[in-house]
């Protein structure tokens, strides 16, 4: 599972981060939840719970079912 959520990572959600000068680093799983690390512009960003919850959790989801959840770090 972890191979499949770095992909998504790598492909999906770290490309729209960086168009907006910010970056994502998976750190691991506890649980079904995936934990990650907003860095950049994203770091300390005002918008940046909902781009984990509507934008990170959505998309890991999606290829995902088993994942509860998305742990900001």
């Amino acid at each position: 599972m972890e191979e499949k959520i770095i992909k998504i990572i790598d492909e999906k959600i770290r490309p729209a981060l960086q168009m907006d000068g910010g970056d994502i680093e998976y750190l691991g799983m506890e649980g079904n939840n995936v934990k990650v690390r907003l860095k950049g512009a994203c770091h300390g960003c005002p918008s940046a719970q909902i781009t984990l919850q509507m934008g990170v959790l959505r998309l890991l989801k999606a290829e995902i079912p088993e994942i509860e959840g998305v742990i900001p770090a």
